[in-house]
């Protein structure tokens, strides 16, 4: 196998006719680590140097991926890091076709320790609990010379979907199922409620301005996010390629034409990702739009036989209370050992 390096941005340029299908034969096939993800992300961000390394079989047929750079902290520490880490992206990998996960892992580890005069430490951040990433290139990094530490970074509760909507119902526990089913009746006892989900009939320049609006309103900090430059460039830079791929899922609940609660998620493999969200308390608190919408989706999800209904990263109680479960996502650290 040949291992080539990439330290340039036109790295994206090159690899875009490949990168996604690597990506669906990884073990690791999530949205965040798309072509259209990494390279919106960066040139959002453009936070260091890139390093992206690409492994080719003895066919040239691209079979790995790590899509790194090399950022500089405060303190003046040169750090590898995935690209998409860590503040807008909840999972993120290293690309490897299974059957060449060994091998590529010792060259990886291997070209790491080479070049170990680039950096001074690596911190591979988000890791799925599931990829062979958070174990086994661990252990090629201690074979190779390096200090390793694994830790938990974060949770992210999921809903491993049932069949059926009444399924989901019952797996509620008694009290939170009582209590989702009352906020859906006062919600719907308004008879003004009305809720939708982005398609081909609507504006999605129009819809995502309403979205971003509505996200702003919903808390100082969101306020506060939305008002850096180079998220809002990586909204509108993500959204309308979600959007052409067909992983988009954008949705909005009303009462009396006024939009009360939204949902910016994304559909992909299976899995419905719920990654921001906008409310407005003080005008519609009453009837738990959020709740309400959020509902909505589930029985989406189930109808449209979705496997996972995903909360990513965040232990908040209200994941919990519509019968999440924690999965978890690890940091990888390391560093030559002197």
């Amino acid at each position: 196998m040949k291992l080539i390096p990439y330290d340039d941005p036109g790295v994206f340029d090159a690899l875009r006719s490949e990168w996604n299908d690597l990506l669906r034969r990884s073990h690791s096939d999530i949205v965040f680590s798309t072509w259209e993800w990494q390279s919106s992300w960066w040139f959002a961000y453009e936070p260091g140097q890139i390093w992206v390394v690409a492994i080719r079989d003895d066919n040239d047929r691209l079979v790995a991926l790590a899509p790194w750079f090399i950022e500089t902290n405060q303190e003046q520490e040169r750090v590898v890091r995935s690209i998409g880490c860590v503040d807008v992206t909840d999972y993120v990998d290293i690309l490897v076709e299974p059957e060449y996960q060994k091998p590529v892992f010792q060259m990886l580890a291997e070209h790491l320790y080479e070049r170990r005069e680039r950096y001074d430490r690596v911190n591979l951040c988000n890791i799925p609990e599931a990829s062979p990433t958070r174990e086994e290139f661990a252990a090629v990094l201690r074979e190779c010379g390096f200090a390793v530490d694994v830790v938990l970074q974060e949770v992210c509760p999921v809903i491993e979907l049932p069949d059926s909507f009444d399924e989901y119902l019952d797996s509620l526990e008694k009290k939170q199922r009582h209590e989702l089913r009352r906020k859906m009746r006062r919600a719907e006892s308004e008879g003004t409620l009305n809720w939708y989900i982005v398609g081909p009939e609507h504006d999605l320049e129009t819809e995502l301005d309403r979205f971003l609006k509505l996200m702003a309103a919903s808390h100082p900090e969101k306020a506060q996010f939305l008002s850096n430059p180079k998220n809002m460039a990586f909204f509108r830079s993500i959204v309308p390629k979600a959007y052409e791929q067909g992983w988009l899922q954008l949705a909005f609940v009303s009462f009396r034409d006024q939009v009360a609660a939204a949902y910016l998620n994304f559909d992909y493999e299976g899995h419905i990702l719920v990654y921001n969200s906008g409310l407005l308390p003080e005008t519609f608190g009453h009837l738990s739009p959020g709740i309400v919408l959020l509902t909505y989706l589930i029985r989406h999800a189930i109808e449209t036989n979705r496997k996972v209904f995903d909360f990513l990263r965040g232990n908040e109680t209200y994941k919990y209370r519509m019968g999440a479960r924690d999965t978890r996502v690890y940091k990888l650290k390391a560093n030559v050992r002197s």
